[in-house]
């Protein structure tokens, strides 16, 4: 057997195995990519959805389903003396997300991100029109809490400043006192229904879903046709040699 033909019997179980790979992985995004699409059309239907009540968001969670991004409609009491504040961005300013304890009908207790407020309107006392007092009703979209830091990237949550970096609900509710037995264990951002003076500003739920697989799918199966064109043409290029 020639030396060339040994090198070719040699290459071919690796391009084989390499074609296999960038094929599968092509695959694998165009599956990525169907299922993203349909969690987005989920998420926008549950967003467009009327709203439901607590209890069947609830109940929705204790079955083990998915409450993230659905819209929900409920009533309580505001406590603005125990606001926690969740340092954040809002349209290129900086500022905090403003997460308020709700006092429900049945005694529990809720936290509301009612909105955005610029840095220096921190203080509740900067923006006195905003707290609102009585009974309120609201929509929003309940949100799951978190069970761990997402990224070890994130500060840790400074407490006695009150600004929290993630949403760590229980140590929310443990500094502003809220028992554990009351607790509702969700929370809610609150729409863009205008606020008394403006603040908080509501609506800043942020939906951030790349959809990059279609382009992933695309370089990996070039990858693989590039793979079989320049097999193909050393394939070509070496029989022609030996011909010659």
């Amino acid at each position: 057997m020639k030396a060339a033909q040994r090198r070719v019997w040699f290459a071919a179980p690796l391009v084989l195995l390499a074609l296999a790979i960038l094929i599968g992985l092509g695959t694998w995004q165009v599956k990525r990519l169907y299922w993203k699409e349909a969690l987005m059309a989920d998420i926008e239907q549950r967003r467009s959805a009327d709203p439901a009540t607590l209890e069947e968001i609830e109940a929705i969670a204790r079955s083990g389903g998915d409450i993230e991004y659905r819209k929900v409609r409920l009533s309580g009491t505001f406590d603005h003396t125990r606001e926690r504040h969740f340092f954040a961005t809002h349209q290129g300013q900086t500022g905090y997300y403003v997460f308020t304890p709700l006092t429900l009908p049945d005694g529990r207790i809720l936290f509301v991100n009612r909105g955005f407020v610029p840095f220096e309107m921190k203080d509740p006392a900067e923006r006195p029109d905003g707290q609102v007092a009585g009974e309120v009703t609201l929509t929003g979209l309940a949100r799951a809490p978190l069970l761990a830091k997402p990224s070890s990237l994130l500060p840790d949550n400074d407490i006695a400043k009150n600004i929290f970096y993630w949403k760590d609900l229980a140590a929310m509710a443990e500094s502003a006192q809220v028992p554990a037995g009351r607790l509702v264990n969700l929370f809610v951002d609150a729409d863009a229904t205008p606020n008394p003076g403006g603040w908080p500003m509501g609506g800043v739920t942020l939906i951030d879903l790349p959809n990059n697989h279609l382009q992933y799918a695309i370089t990996w199966y070039g990858l693989a046709a590039a793979l079989v064109i320049v097999v193909g043409f050393a394939y070509f290029r070496n029989g022609k040699t030996q011909d010659e």
